[in-house]
């Protein structure tokens, strides 16, 4: 598999990264080494979680493969820290805090530093060069090799970015940010994503299938082994089920009818290879699945059909963010 640098860094990572949001919940201990190996023989490196998945138990299933199926070293581990199950306060960006989860994370993984360390989300009650700090003294320790963010929106990460740039050499440059982004999810082309491109962070896309419905399987009906029939995650797939993606989801697969290819496919390949990416997420359930989904490495869509498909999910933008010479 193709490896990409992550925004302006050395780090490398597979232009595909595995994703274990339902590792320890939904995907048991066999199921998961199934992915994990499969993932791997196929040059896959880049391995994505986070302390609060499954409780910290994505981490430890991922830290107890580790073990003897896969060399550590041929991974690139990323995970996250700052959510926390509080309804006062669904995020905690202080500095002890995030250390505290590192340790934690440290444990779980079995490791003595995880390659990618990411604040999960924006702390607006912690001041931001605390919550900075916190990701200079990671890598400084050598507990984290290079630092991200996650669910910032535009302005955040442009005033995180510029901090860590400020002093080069004593803060820790941004190495990357994860944002959902899709076909049917564009939100991050107003603001985050011009502002990562120009301050050199790489864009790590989630749910880059949109939840699941750019594959095609509910054109028609929800499966009743799929995750919008599961009483867990069918709120989660429920946004994407409306007309307008619908819409995109036909172009899909006439995209993909025409190329003798599956929609899973091309809505893969559309955001793998949008400016600014680095490696989309995929949360795959099951090794064919997953796969079906790193058979689209040889694929490159034609220019006309990624014109139509940007055609026709294009988000509005108005004012400010349009053509100032379409005032």
């Amino acid at each position: 598999m193709e490896q990409r640098h992550l925004g302006r860094t050395g780090l490398r990572v597979s232009r595909i990264g595995l994703g274990t949001l339902t590792w320890a919940r939904n995907t048991g201990e066999r199921e998961a080494a199934d992915l994990l190996k499969v993932f791997w023989e196929a040059g896959g490196t880049l391995v994505d979680t986070a302390d609060v998945y499954a409780d910290g138990g994505a981490e430890y299933l991922l830290g107890k493969l580790l073990e003897g199926l896969v060399p550590r070293r041929d991974l690139v581990i990323a995970t996250k820290a700052g959510s926390v199950p509080d309804p006062e306060r669904r995020f905690d960006g202080s500095r002890g805090h995030l250390l505290d989860a590192l340790d934690a994370s440290l444990e779980r993984l079995g490791t003595d530093y995880v390659d990618l360390w990411q604040v999960h989300a924006f702390d607006p009650m912690t001041p931001l060069d605390e919550t900075l700090g916190a990701l200079d003294m990671a890598v400084s320790s050598g507990r984290a090799r290079y630092a991200g963010i996650s669910n910032f929106s535009g302005w955040q990460l442009a005033k995180a970015a510029t901090w860590q740039l400020a002093a080069p050499g004593t803060r820790t440059r941004l190495a990357s940010t994860q944002m959902e982004y899709s076909l049917l999810q564009r939100g991050v082309e107003r603001e985050v994503l011009p502002a990562a491109l120009d301050l050199g962070v790489g864009l790590l896309p989630s749910s880059p299938l949109g939840r699941g419905v750019l594959t095609g399987k509910y054109r028609h009906a929800t499966p009743p082994d799929s995750r919008g029939a599961s009483d867990l995650m069918a709120a989660f797939v429920a946004p994407y089920l409306d007309e307008e993606a619908a819409r995109i989801v036909d172009a899909v697969t006439t995209a993909a009818d025409g190329l003798a290819v599956s929609p899973l496919h091309v809505a893969l390949a559309w955001v793998r290879d949008r400016p600014g990416v680095a490696a989309p997420i995929i949360g795959a359930r099951t090794s064919q699945q997953l796969t079906a989904a790193l058979s689209v490495e040889g694929l490159s869509l034609p220019d006309e059909i990624c014109r139509a498909l940007d055609d026709v999910s294009a988000p509005v933008h108005r004012y400010p963010d349009q053509d100032w010479s379409e005032l």
